[in-house]
């Protein structure tokens, strides 16, 4: 079942990589803005419809999670599919190269299949829960690095909460002062996926929602990463704030972010994503 769960997501994601290839760096586009500083275009919709479409038509009892349409389909069944049509909107409409498709099947609460596709890259990054991950068919591994001193990691500024702009620049400033280098590239799915790969040897990221991380969690997680809460918990998915990488480089996220900030601070707890079942 779960090699079916997988051939699925692959081939949703590379139905919605067709669709952005497409519209990529087309003057013609338009876009909207949902709320403040969150752009949509035909070319997040139309991905997803095609993704929703083929994740329909191989699974039609599963239900559906995506960022455009919200929740569709039974909600009685034990799959849930996990869905951002077009993880990086921003760079995509202003024709950078960073963005990426990101879809995730949970079964009764737990998340069983990830896949994060980077179509400029033509790179798949797959897991399955207990199959480890992959890129393109190469095993991945989590960063060896010992510490956070010295790391390279990812993050991404809270454009759409600003509410925790202050707590968030306090932090960016102890894990600054610890790391070699802190990047931003605007895609969560493929901050995780690189992290996964151990090109980041860290990320943290506060107020994402559930289809910006379901599939890169996992990722994480099956090249021997953690992927927790603020805290250090499990509410992650939920409160949608995020801190990963290896064991090592996590605890230090961890120490160093409690200095600021835990999950009671009410600014970062209140999630932007629908809650997840389980």
């Amino acid at each position: 079942m779960v090699n079916e769960l997988l051939d699925g997501a692959v081939a949703a994601a590379r139905a919605g990589g067709t669709v952005l290839a497409r519209y990529f760096r087309d003057a013609s586009l338009q876009a909207e803005t949902k709320a403040p500083n969150d752009p949509v275009s035909e070319a997040d919709r139309e991905s997803e419809r095609v993704i929703l479409g083929t994740l329909r038509e191989r699974f039609p009892e599963h239900q559906i999670l995506s960022e455009e349409s919200g929740r569709v389909g039974e909600s009685s069944g034990a799959f849930e599919w996990v869905v951002d049509p077009l993880d990086g909107t921003s760079n995509f409409l202003a024709g950078l190269p960073i963005f990426a498709i990101s879809v995730a099947c949970r079964h009764r609460g737990e998340t069983v299949v990830g896949v994060v596709l980077d179509p400029c890259r033509d790179e798949l990054y797959t897991a399955t829960r207990g199959g480890g991950s992959f890129l393109n068919d190469r095993p991945l591994q989590v960063s060896s690095r010992p510490s956070i001193g010295g790391g390279f990691i990812a993050t991404g500024y809270p454009f759409r909460a600003r509410g925790a702009l202050d707590v968030y620049l306090a932090i960016f400033r102890e894990i600054f002062l610890e790391t070699r280098s802190i990047r931003r590239c605007g895609a969560a799915a493929l901050d995780l996926a690189h992290t996964a790969a151990g090109i980041y040897d860290g990320f943290f990221e506060f107020r994402l929602s559930a289809w910006d991380v379901a599939a890169g969690a996992l990722l994480i997680a099956e090249a021997g990463g953690v992927v927790t809460d603020l805290d250090g918990g499990q509410s992650w998915l939920d409160s949608g704030n995020v801190l990963a990488g290896p064991v090592p480089v996590h605890a230090d996220l961890v120490r160093l972010v409690a200095r600021h900030a835990s999950e009671s601070v009410v600014e970062l707890a209140d999630p932007r994503s629908a809650a997840l079942p389980g």
